[in-house]
């Protein structure tokens, strides 16, 4: 028992590692890896990973905060809505049996990777990694430093918060691949402002996530604590480096890591 606890704090360790070089998005590989490294069921793996990916964009979005970066009304809206959602998700995750839920996270995995290579390739050219900003209902007040709130603003926020609700309770993602973009598309700003917008926002949701699994009974402590406190370590050993390491390059390496678990977890549950 202890070696099963000393592996998912070794896993944990490598997630937060990640998680310091690579931003939030990076916990979406928490899952894969605890399934082959744990065994561990998609249902099972799920709220693990968000505890672990939670707790690490809890610690970012403090330090964003504290810098001022955080949109804080736009946040607590955002996870209000995914909260509602997570729910759902959580309880159709459980409908469903493991070999759709695997794939259907693979195709998460691919989707996600696929915009971190895109965003990557962006930055290495000197362009924005904030492409096709045409339409943009949320616009920050220069002078108060917070977004003008319209009709169309809170239409798109909600439906941002909706679905990284539904895909937290689903399958286990803190939804960061799709509040960053959103932020982009919808809002003019900056993107240390929308990535600190967005690790509340997944702090937020993951919480309610694996609170629901908490009391549904279905939350795997015995793995999950020794799991989040090797990220947290991880997170945290990663930040000393992370100046030196991280880039656009880094980027597109994990983005190509994340590609390859996501086809080793479609293929291994097609054998299954």
């Amino acid at each position: 028992m202890m070696e099963h606890e000393l592996l998912g704090a070794g896993l944990g360790a490598v997630i937060g590692l990640i998680l310091a070089l690579t931003g939030a998005g990076g916990g979406i590989l928490a899952v894969p890896l605890l399934v082959f490294g744990l065994g561990l069921s998609m249902v099972e793996a799920a709220p693990v990973g968000l505890l672990a990916v939670g707790l690490a964009a809890g610690v970012g979005a403090i330090l964003g905060w504290r810098q001022g970066l955080v949109r804080y009304r736009a946040a607590f809206f955002i996870a209000g809505l995914g909260w509602l959602a997570a729910p759902f998700g959580f309880w159709l995750a459980h409908q469903l049996p493991n070999a759709p839920l695997a794939l259907g996270f693979s195709a998460v995995l691919v989707y996600a990777c696929g915009r971190m290579l895109l965003r990557a390739r962006r930055e290495l050219r000197g362009e924005s990694p904030c492409a096709n900003r045409q339409i943009q209902p949320c616009v920050l007040n220069p002078q108060q430093g917070r977004l003008r709130w319209t009709l169309p603003c809170a239409r798109a926020l909600a439906f941002t918060g909706l679905l990284a609700g539904l895909l937290s309770g689903l399958s286990g993602v803190g939804g960061g691949f799709v509040i960053i973009p959103a932020l982009g598309r919808y809002t003019n700003l900056d993107m240390k402002s929308m990535v600190a917008t967005s690790l509340a926002v997944i702090a937020l949701v993951s919480s309610g996530s694996v609170l629901t699994a908490s009391f549904s009974g279905v939350m795997p402590w015995a793995v999950g604590a020794p799991f989040a406190v090797g990220a947290l370590a991880g997170l945290l050993a990663g930040r000393q480096i992370a100046h030196h390491l991280a880039g656009p390059r880094l980027q597109q390496g994990f983005a190509l890591v994340g590609i390859g678990a996501a086809v080793l977890l479609a293929f291994n549950t097609l054998l299954h």
